[in-house]
Parts: structure tokens; sequence; C-alpha cells
């Protein structure tokens, strides 16, 4: 069975045993119940590389990438017999940890990773591999460092009016709605540098009361439809000059959840760019969700 068979409509969670992705469960099993879904537990096999003559490397032997298959799904298996009151399914693919958790966000409602790993996942947050998934999954991604105190409640969703903080946006009303959250949306956004104002034979930088209402009307744009679509949630809108990683992350002080797009509009205004998202990755201490722009916005972009 195909890996997009395999997944389709569940939560992926990208397992090691390391505490992180212990705690990456945790959290997968609470989301998954509020949505009515199922969990995968999904580990990663990468066999050793060999090397013959002249350095060339030597595909691994067929019975050891056997041998570490079992021994990887016995204890996907062993952990999974003692989770309760969720559907649970358990899967081991050969491959590096980054193509092995982009080719599971084909068709997953949702990637869960640990902040850090160990075997396979090592380094999720810091290196290479949660990166290359945060920024290029086809479905929201959450990273989990730690859970959230117990008392903790509320989602904070950084906002630009970009395709992808609009997707940020739409999962961060559902998640509201579904736990009995409140929402508190951070537009939060900066006067750019002058060289970054000025146009060959154009205008100079704009007066800063046009840049300021600009923000205010496009926030109020972007929430009005979602406040329509969602009335059961509480909603808060912070429209801060600052810098917008720690915006978000003064917003989320007792929050539960940190939500924000893959990317924004670019680097003047408060975009929300790789480099917030990020930079959220490394700082927040609560689980954050990195969400995709939805693929016609990426069409039509």
């Amino acid at each position: 069975m195909s890996q997009r068979e395999s997944f389709e409509g569940r939560l992926v969670v990208g397992f090691d045993g390391s505490d992180t992705s212990q705690r990456a469960v945790k959290w997968a099993e609470v989301e998954a119940r509020s949505r009515g879904r199922g969990i995968t537990l999904l580990h990663a096999v990468l066999p050793p590389v060999t090397t013959g003559g002249l350095g060339v490397g030597l595909p691994p032997d067929l019975d050891l990438v056997e041998q570490l298959e079992q021994q990887a799904l016995q204890q996907l298996d062993e952990y999974a017999a003692g989770l309760a009151d969720v559907d649970v399914e358990t899967a081991v693919a050969i491959g590096a940890p980054s193509a092995v958790l982009l080719e599971a966000s084909e068709s997953a409602d949702l990637v869960v990773i640990g902040s850090r790993g160990r075997g396979g996942f090592a380094g999720l947050l810091l290196g290479s591999v949660g990166g290359q998934v945060s920024a290029h999954a086809e479905c929201p991604v959450a990273v989990v460092r730690d859970l959230a105190p117990a008392e903790s409640a509320g989602v904070v969703v950084g906002i630009d009016g970009s395709p992808a903080a609009e997707s940020a946006l739409a999962f961060a009303f559902d998640a509201a709605s579904r736990h009995g959250w409140s929402l508190t949306a951070v537009h939060a956004w900066d006067v750019p540098a002058y060289d970054l104002l000025v146009v060959p034979n154009g205008p100079v930088p704009v007066p800063l009361a046009d840049v300021a209402d600009d923000e205010v009307r496009m926030t109020a744009e972007v929430l009005a439809g979602f406040r329509a679509d969602y009335p059961d949630v509480e909603v808060e809108e912070r429209l801060v000059r600052s810098a917008a990683v720690q915006a978000i992350l003064e917003a989320a002080a007792a929050a539960a959840l940190i939500v924000v797009g893959t990317h924004g509009h670019g680097p003047a205004m408060g975009a929300l760019l790789g480099a917030v998202s990020n930079g959220l990755l490394h700082k927040a201490t609560i689980p954050v969700v990195i969400v995709p722009p939805a693929p016609q916005e990426v069409t039509a972009a």
C-alpha cells in the first residue's frame, strides 16, 4: 500500500522514541480526538551506507534493511499498544526522514514532529529536516518542543494578508472552535528601511500614517469573513508595530498554540516570512503549526 493511501485523512507523527517525539504523540492524540481522526506513528529507516573500492557507494544489504525495518516496527507497535482512546496505526518507511515526511504530507491531514529527535529524525528543529518539512510540506506541520501548560488556552495566529497567512487563519479558527479557545490575531508590521521603499524614478517613502491605515484596513478585511464563519470564537486583534516573532511570542504567553503561514509578502511591512516561521520554531516553547497556502492560492500566485 502506498503512503498516499495509508495516510489519507490521518495525523502522521514522526516518531523515534525520543522525549520530544513522545510529546508530539501526546499532542497529536488530543488533536486527533478533536478532529475525529486517527494517528499514524511513522519512523524513517535510513540504512547505513557502505563503500567499495575507489569509495563507490554500495547498495545496503537487503537482509539488513529488512531487519532494521522489523525492529523499528516492533518498537512502534509496542509504544502504540500503550495509547488509548484514539485510532493508532504504525508505519516504517525506508528513506531520508525529510523525504518520508514530505511524502506523507501529500495525503495526511497534519504532520506532527518533535522539535528535536534522535536516530532517523535527529535535528528536526535545528537541522535541515525540520526546515525542509515545514517549508515544503503539502499539509500543515505541527512542531512540538513541549506541551503547553494544562491551564493554557487560546490560539495565536500571525497574519499579513498573504495566501499562506489566510490559510493559517483558517487553521487557527478551526482549532479555536474545536477546542473552545479564544483567538488572537497578531499583525506585526514595521516601517521598512528607506532603501527598500525607494524605487528608481519613483516616489519618496510613503507617509507613516498611510502605512498604518493600510495595515488596519487589511487586518479588518481579512478577519471579517472568518468572524462570520466562526461566531463561537472570541477574537482579539493586535496590530503591533514590532518585529513579528517577538510580537507573536508576547501574545502567546498564555496560549496553547501558535499558528503561522510558511511565508508572507516579502521583506517589507510586516511580512510573515520563512524567517519568522523559523524564528518561532526556535524560540516558542508551545506547539507551533506552520500552514502552507492552499493549492489554488499557490496556482493563482
